[in-house]
């Protein structure tokens, strides 16, 4: 485990934990950090994560997001799987580089969009098929430890990933806006995506709310999904079987699906370790991150302040 900071510690508790791993090291420059984790998950620590080549299979990064590349690509050169922190890389080009190297080795890249594990999410996913219309809110308090990036690439790209997989089409225009209120970096950003099959998207993402809103609504012709992921609890509204016209909220059929309770974390970490035992790719490869990291800095450079 590299990196156990804020996240990288929850990482660290649940890679400790799982049948399927035996966690060897926790790395993190801080050493009074890393030794502090260490004891907690009963391992040895690091402050130098090349003094683990040669000594793992797999490593979980969550650095911060400008030495994601420089800390996995001598891992992937080294034949080390890797589950690497959203947002992937900085640059489309440093995600490509990662790309190619983990295709050659045969290994697995992935990237940590944990809300697509999201229970939630997950069983949203077969009510969904042609939608039409999405509105997304992820709003949430300040946090001065991420003032060095703004709320697209730390929030808003766990939406735009989300969306790719939703609406399967490609973004062919969108409006982009924001505002920097308590940092040098966008604090809140609203986006408009306008997609290939006619969908459109709107995006919100706030650091400026006093409480944590993750908020996704799905419009279809023939239902209204409506998901949590705070929460983690969804509702499907639906015309009910024979009903041509609605003339009353009883001709509509409502769904809450009974929802696992793990936490996402741990249906992600689980989903790496499978894939690393099986040979799989993941359901999340280092092609969605260099996707969302794409159009999330297409909107960046765009946006309107």
């Amino acid at each position: 485990m590299i990196g156990v900071g804020s996240l990288g510690q929850h990482h660290a508790r649940i890679l400790g934990r799982h049948p399927n791993s035996k966690l060897e090291f926790v790395v993190d420059a801080d050493e009074k950090r890393s030794r502090k984790i260490a004891k907690a998950n009963k391992t040895s620590h690091l402050t130098d994560f090349n003094v683990l080549i040669g000594k793992i299979d797999a490593a979980v990064i969550a650095v911060p997001p400008s030495y994601h590349y420089q800390v996995s690509k001598p891992l992937l050169q080294n034949g080390i799987h890797c589950l690497v922190e959203k947002p992937f890389t900085l640059s489309v080009e440093e995600s490509e580089e990662l790309i190619e190297m983990a295709r050659a080795k045969n290994l697995v890249l992935q990237v940590g969009h944990v809300e697509r594990f999201n229970p939630a999410i997950v069983a949203a996913v077969p009510f969904i098929s042609d939608p039409k219309f999405i509105e997304v809110n992820r709003l949430g308090p300040y946090d001065p430890r991420n003032k060095h990036i703004g709320v697209v690439l730390d929030l808003m790209i766990h939406d735009l990933d989300i969306l790719f997989s939703l609406v399967k089409d490609k973004v062919i225009s969108f409006e982009a806006h924001g505002a920097k209120i308590f940092s040098d970096t966008e604090d809140i950003a609203k986006v408009r995506l306008r997609y290939v099959n006619g969908c459109v998207a709107d995006v919100s993402a706030s650091r400026v709310s006093t409480e944590k809103y993750r908020k996704m609504r799905i419009f279809q012709s023939n239902s209204y999904v409506s998901i949590n992921c705070a929460g983690k609890s969804l509702k499907v509204y639906k015309k009910k079987e024979g009903k041509t016209k609605i003339t009353s909220f009883s001709d509509i059929d409502v769904k809450k699906p009974k929802l696992p309770s793990n936490e996402p974390l741990f249906y992600e970490l689980d989903n790496f370790l499978s894939n690393v035992i099986e040979g799989k790719k993941s359901a999340v490869s280092g092609e969605h991150g260099r996707d969302a990291v794409e159009l999330a800095l297409d909107i960046l450079k765009n946006m309107v302040f």
